[in-house]
């Protein structure tokens, strides 16, 4: 039975559901990237991590929304939007954000948090924190 935390899954256009190939390390996007970019705006990513840390970058989607679903622990999500405003919102177990398109994003981790992400991955762009 595939898990989500080592074989994410792509939504693809036409209601289609891939199972990908077990996850490695960052190089994996390049070929998720590879596999699925051709689709254009309509793919997501649906992924699951589990963080014992805060992330020590931002990330921004381009080409639409990103779902944030914390599953386990607590994480404390930060956004800049496009317009210049701010926010911040910590999410438990069940609690979901949205990082609207274009929005720089990044979170912070107190003990452990598992969070799954439905990303629209095309074209995602990384700054450090």
């Amino acid at each position: 039975m595939p898990n989500l935390a080592q074989h994410f899954v792509h939504l693809g256009p036409g209601a289609k559901a891939i199972a990908q190939p077990g996850f490695t390390d960052g190089s994996w996007y390049e070929g998720y990237g590879a596999r699925h970019d051709a689709e254009g705006v309509d793919g997501r990513l649906v992924s699951q991590f589990t963080f014992t840390e805060s992330w020590d970058s931002w990330e921004m989607h381009p080409h639409g929304e990103e779902v944030v679903l914390c599953i386990t622990g607590a994480i404390t999500l930060h956004q800049q939007f496009a317009d210049g405003s701010e926010a911040t919102v910590t999410l438990g177990p069940g609690d979901y954000a949205i990082n609207p398109r274009g929005c720089w994003h990044t979170a912070d981790i107190v003990g452990t948090a598992t969070v799954v992400f439905i990303t629209a991955g095309l074209g995602t762009e990384g700054r450090p924190r």
